[in-house]
């Protein structure tokens, strides 16, 4: 068989598992989407018939949320201020971190202490959140009750702390990837024309590596806006709108895991718990796709 020959068969070999991989490929694409779309029915079937015994004005603009009351009172808005509330600090805490980190791991730190680095943050990002919830109860709550001299220690702070401990790893991780995906000639281009390391990490490294930057604080805001387990256990779980910091909240994840095994099937409160889960899912479907808006925009670029 002559070395033609064998080149052919060769890249005729490759061009079948490449369209292999390609079917593979698009195969789990559509059962993800089949499934995001079966969640999405199951969550309107079940949480849109709430609107038959209460307004969207009273669930979306009212912070009376009693839903054992006779008639129920089920008003979110305490609900959705909490989980704006937790996720919005826990942001603002996290993400200069995160970035901070990110930049000194792939820009400062020696390859070493880079590689140290990133295994450490890939062992902090697959921390059980239960694990967290838990230190935050039993340790960082009586803490903060004398530290503090507040009434409970489970409060928006607390559940804010954990929360942002919990995006670290994500936003830092991803934020690396994105700066090391910079081309390195750009690097070289700008140390030849006498810039400094600061300046070549202001002005080039990060503006190329903005786009994904970005993206990886959206996902790292979605990660908290999701998060059940600690904001559990750690927030305090008052239905109320906070004004301060030390104030006990209760955002929608955790609402919907306290109650809804307790809830009888068919009632009004058990699709206002559904509701709950279709706000959330709305919220976190418009950050996933302001987070591929931006990558694509940035792939453009």
């Amino acid at each position: 068989m002559s070395a033609l020959t064998k080149t052919a068969e060769a890249e005729a070999f490759g061009g079948k598992g490449d369209r292999i991989m390609s079917r593979a490929v698009l195969c789990v694409a559509a059962t993800g989407i089949v499934i995001l779309i079966f969640i999405l029915g199951f969550l309107v079937a079940n949480g849109l018939p709430v609107l038959r015994s209460v307004s969207l004005r009273e669930l979306f603009f009212s912070a009376e949320w009693y839903p054992a009351e006779e008639p129920p009172a089920l008003g979110m808005a305490a609900l959705i201020a909490g989980t704006l509330a937790a996720t919005l600090l826990s942001s603002v805490i996290a993400i200069p971190a995160a970035l901070a980190l990110a930049l000194f791991t792939a820009e400062i730190a020696p390859s070493r202490l880079r590689n140290f680095f990133k295994v450490m943050l890939e062992m902090l990002g697959f921390l059980p959140s239960i694990v967290l919830g838990f230190i935050g109860m039993m340790l960082v709550a009586p803490w903060m009750q004398d530290s503090l001299n507040i009434a409970s220690g489970l409060n928006l702070l607390n559940a804010s702390l954990l929360l942002g401990f919990l995006i670290i790893p994500v936003v830092a991780s991803l934020s690396d990837e994105a700066l090391a995906a910079v081309p390195r000639e750009l690097r070289d281009a700008s140390y030849a024309l006498g810039a400094t390391r600061i300046e070549t990490i202001q002005k080039v490294v990060v503006p190329g590596a903005l786009p994904g930057i970005i993206a990886s604080v959206l996902l790292g805001v979605m990660r908290a806006l999701g998060e059940t387990m600690v904001v559990l256990m750690a927030a305090g779980g008052a239905a109320i709108i906070p004004t301060l910091l030390t104030e006990p909240v209760r955002p929608l994840t955790s609402t919907i895991a306290a109650e809804m095994g307790e809830t009888p099937v068919g009632s009004v409160h058990y699709h206002a718990l559904f509701f709950a889960g279709l706000i959330l899912l709305v919220m976190t479907l418009m950050i996933n796709l302001a987070s591929l808006y931006i990558e694509k925009r940035g792939v453009r670029r």
